[in-house]
């Protein structure tokens, strides 16, 4: 056997230059690293040796470079992925958040936080976490239940198992998610002989799970029986490629289509058979038409609460649930009627089974009477209206300048309700919103993500003055980068989305938009000028009409560009949307929460238990 003597790290670089997709791209597109001393002498090393081959690329915050590389895999469809190293410590548990994020998303991406000396002869290192009743835990721990992979390499031939399980586990279709290799620094530095066929380059076949026939069968005779079937389309017909799979089934058997966040864009918004966004920030023609079906087919979606509206949406007597989804887990929550297989795979194989069935999709006067409420409301204000805009207008603004290869992304606050009824997403892959994990932060490492994931298309994202100010950083990274991304900060003065819901629950405006919070300084913070004090191009438009000639200029811009207007942190679209089970206390001495949750128990008697 020939064998080459490297250091782990070095192996570990080279192992993973090597895996290659189907179409003969590196799986990895490059490294987002910030170094210390748990990773910088070992994989900084190995890292600067490959990086004509393995790009590394440098950020702002660990958590944030993880962000970036998530929003590429998402964008790509989990096709490809990226890699983010951190030093033990503060560097790695800043990790642990897009962690879960990419857990409840089921994303790929490779964590590689350095970790503590598996000799533990220096112990206790600078930032090591000592447990008292446990010598072989360290703060990477933390990773465990956030990762769907995770290892600690305390020997350099450890990486011959973990390295294969790691890929294996992120192009798993069902598998997918994050991986964590904690990397004990000593062990990065030292060297082994390396079996030479270890780096030979590998490719992955995105494999496609092929249904059950028996499943098919049980699920084509309940839909055969259904008078009401309706399709909810969630992110698994975009990671699958089913978007024309879809299309053509519901052409073929006539069943309407609504979409969750994840599964927006699954059929363009104009699709006559997509009646819009389902769920608590629901279209009223998908939530009516959800609210009578005696069957709902999930396709590739895991039935979050705000998709089935805390399991109080689907609520017609006897209805029934089927999902198709890869995953077995989410192939059998609430009683499903499983089918478990690839959405393209299960698509097609379902329609087969149907044959000339067809079903007679709802009448198109009720979506057109959801447009004529909502379409207004996005409208630019009249000439003498000098009221604050509202977040409606922002969108109206934004959807007029987008063009057809436009991305627009978010992730949590005022935005995602709003955008995921109001925005007319033209093709897939335009609307990418990170909704599983309602991340706040997500946004700008987000957009630099989906930008180097698809360069030629035109990147937006919309985020408030909150998320703004959780995590800004990047936006020196886009800068120093030279990537072209269009920022839209609605600055509404705090947490405009969680004052609304404190409202609707009884509870008095407090602690959420800076103006009920307790300061000795009132805040009044500049974004136009920290933004460009990292790079950016910034302005502020002082009105809808002032946005829009900002987006326009937008489009001119050759790195990250940045507009802040000020909106109403009040209103919001008063159509559509419907019940969240936020628990209303019983106990209160204000009325207005003795009322809520009066109206808390009546929506919870609509809950179904499966």
């Amino acid at each position: 056997m020939t064998t080459i003597r490297l250091t782990a790290a070095q192996a570990m670089v080279r192992y993973l230059s090597a895996q290659m997709t189907e179409e003969g791209e590196p799986f990895l597109a490059g490294v987002w690293a910030i170094f210390g001393h748990g990773n910088v002498a070992g994989l900084g090393e190995a890292l600067y040796g490959a990086r004509d081959r393995l790009p590394t690329w440098r950020g702002h915050n660990e958590q944030s470079m993880a962000h970036a590389a998530i929003a590429y895999a998402k964008q790509q469809r989990r096709r490809r992925a990226m890699a983010v190293t951190s030093s033990i410590g503060p560097g790695a548990t800043n990790m642990v958040t897009a962690a879960a994020l990419a857990h409840v998303n089921r994303l790929p991406v490779l964590l590689l936080p350095g970790d503590v000396f598996a000799s533990r002869a220096p112990d206790p290192v600078l930032q090591q976490v000592e447990d008292f009743g446990d010598g072989t835990v360290s703060a990477n721990d933390c990773f465990r239940p956030v990762s769907r992979y995770f290892d600690r390499i305390t020997r350099p031939e450890q990486l011959l198992t973990a390295l294969p399980r790691a890929m294996a586990t992120m192009t798993d279709p069902a598998e997918c998610g994050p991986v964590t290799l904690a990397f004990c620094q000593d062990v990065q530095a030292e060297a082994h002989d390396w079996p030479e066929a270890f780096f030979a380059p590998r490719i992955w076949h995105r494999r496609r799970l092929r249904p059950d026939l028996g499943e098919v069968e049980r699920v084509a005779a309940a839909i055969r029986a259904a008078r009401n079937p309706v399709i909810v389309a969630g992110g698994g017909v975009h990671y699958s490629g089913a978007t024309g799979a879809l299309a053509e089934f519901v052409a073929a058997h006539g069943i309407p289509v609504v979409e969750t966040q994840a599964g927006k864009s699954a059929l363009p918004w104009d699709h006559p058979i997509n009646f819009g966004p389902v769920g608590v920030t629901g279209a009223g023609s998908a939530n009516a038409i959800c609210a009578e079906a005696d069957l709902v087919i999930g396709v590739g979606t895991r039935f979050q609460d705000f998709t089935t509206g805390s399991w109080a949406l689907f609520r017609a007597p006897g209805r029934k649930l089927v999902s198709l989804n890869v995953a077995a887990y989410d192939a059998v929550k609430h009683g499903a009627l499983p089918l478990q297989c690839d959405a393209t795979e299960g698509l097609a194989a379902l329609s087969a089974a149907l044959g000339g069935h067809a079903n007679v999709p709802p009448s198109p006067a009720i979506k057109a009477a959801w447009f004529a409420q909502v379409d207004p409301l996005t409208d630019p204000p009249g000439s003498d209206d000098n009221a604050l805009p509202t977040d409606m207008q922002v969108i109206g603004a934004v959807q007029r300048a987008a063009g057809p290869d436009t991305v627009v992304m978010c992730a949590a606050g005022t935005m995602p309700g709003e955008l995921h009824k109001l925005w007319k997403a033209g093709r897939p892959g335009s609307y990418h919103m990170e909704y599983g994990f309602s991340c706040m932060g997500y946004e700008i490492a987000g957009a630099i993500g989906i930008k180097m994931a698809e360069p030629d298309r035109d990147v937006i994202c919309m985020l408030g003055d909150g998320s703004y100010m959780m995590m800004n950083s990047e936006l020196a990274t886009a800068a120093m980068m030279g990537i072209k991304i269009t920022v839209v900060i609605t600055d509404n003065r705090g947490f405009g989305c969680i004052n609304r819901l404190q409202r609707a629950t009884g509870g008095a405006e407090f602690n959420n938009l800076l103006d009920h919070a307790v300061h000795e300084t009132p805040s009044n913070i500049d974004f136009v000028a920290h933004a460009a004090s990292m790079g950016a191009e910034a302005v502020k438009a002082g009105s809808i009409a002032d946005l829009e000639a900002a987006l326009a200029r937008a489009k001119e811009a050759t790195g990250p560009f940045v507009v802040v207007i000020d909106t109403d942190p009040y209103p919001s679209t008063p159509h559509g949307g419907h019940w969240w089970e936020v628990a209303v206390p019983e106990v209160s001495d204000r009325p207005e929460v003795t009322e809520a949750r009066k109206g808390y128990e009546e929506n919870r008697k609509r809950q179904s238990a499966i």
